[in-house]
């Protein structure tokens, strides 16, 4: 007599870790005339509501306090200085 095989398809579970989105922005200058980039996890939206209450709190705006002020709600944050190359 044959033997029946089962046909219960095993599950594998390759759960892949979950990966956040990185956004780049273009911070235009500051009180200090410099122009810079910065890379966050969090969305424009955000970006912009932290922006204005640091504005806020703050007489001067400067892109590297910015940037560290950030650091509090996105551990991500991290600005990307712009200079100049001459050869």
């Amino acid at each position: 007599m044959p033997v029946k095989k089962s046909t219960k398809k095993t599950v594998t579970t390759n759960a892949k870790p979950k990966v956040s989105k990185l956004y780049y922005y273009r911070m235009m200058f500051d009180d200090n005339e410099k122009k810079n980039y910065m890379k966050s996890s969090l969305t424009r939206k955000q970006v912009e509501k932290y922006m204005k209450a640091y504005e806020k709190a703050n007489q001067k705006f400067i892109n590297t306090e910015f940037v560290q002020y950030l650091k509090k709600y996105d551990k991500k944050a991290e600005i990307i200085e712009i200079s100049d190359m001459s050869y």
